[in-house]
């Protein structure tokens, strides 16, 4: 009989935004699928899930979802989680999943938190229109590129940022965007958490480099 793999998500910062079906599911599973097992125990303790963890990222996922596959054909139960929020957005995954489709495995998401949409949400910003780009490219020349066909998308654009490249992320896109409406969400959830809101060039000024987050810029007024 085949098993299954339910895609779960997880808090994206104060552990206590996890459904209780997100807890049911994972006590349930024959095994966890992290991205770091040490992260991910942290998470598991608090809410005494006791399951065996196996490593499942971006540098193993190509030679571990043939294993994994075996695992689902012969009835096991798996969950894939990340380290924060919904997993396969920004994070390993979707080669796994992609199989399983072919495969007929069953593919089930509990839903839950999502930085994403979380930072939509507060953002003020329209939200019936939206692009998700992720990360920025490393390199200069591709990142303005990448930057340039996000300026042309007629919506809202959601990015996540690394807070030590922050200032210059920002630099680029209001040379590239223009000084447009925009909300930047750090540490959402957590302790610190902080939300600047105004045009880009104000945010640029404010914005403390430190902790993760999301960009998101408004649709270019006419």
């Amino acid at each position: 009989m085949t098993g299954r793999l339910y895609v779960v998500a997880t808090p994206i910062g104060n552990l206590k935004d996890i459904t209780l079906r997100a807890i049911e599911v994972l006590k349930g599973s024959d095994l966890i699928l992290c991205e770091d097992t040490r992260h991910a125990r942290k998470l598991l303790s608090h809410y005494g899930i006791d399951v065996p963890l196996l490593s499942f990222y971006e540098g193993n996922e190509g030679r571990r979802t043939e294993e994994v596959l075996s695992l689902l054909e012969g009835g096991k139960v798996l969950s894939l989680i990340s380290d924060a929020g919904t997993p396969l957005i920004s994070d390993p995954g979707y080669r796994l999943v992609r199989a399983c489709r072919e495969r007929g495995i069953p593919v089930l998401p509990v839903p839950g938190p999502s930085a994403v949409v979380s930072a939509l949400s507060v953002s003020g910003l329209g939200t019936d229109r939206f692009a998700f780009f992720g990360f920025p490219p490393k390199r200069p020349g591709r990142r303005r590129k990448w930057l340039e066909e996000a300026a042309r998308f007629n919506g809202t654009v959601v990015f996540y940022v690394s807070p030590h490249r922050v200032r210059r992320f920002l630099s680029e896109v209001l040379e590239v965007f223009g000084d447009r409406e925009a909300c930047l969400c750090r540490e959402m959830t957590k302790l610190h958490e902080d939300y600047l809101f105004g045009r880009l060039s104000q945010i640029e000024k404010e914005v403390k480099e430190k902790g993760e987050m999301v960009l998101i810029v408004g649709r270019e007024r006419p």
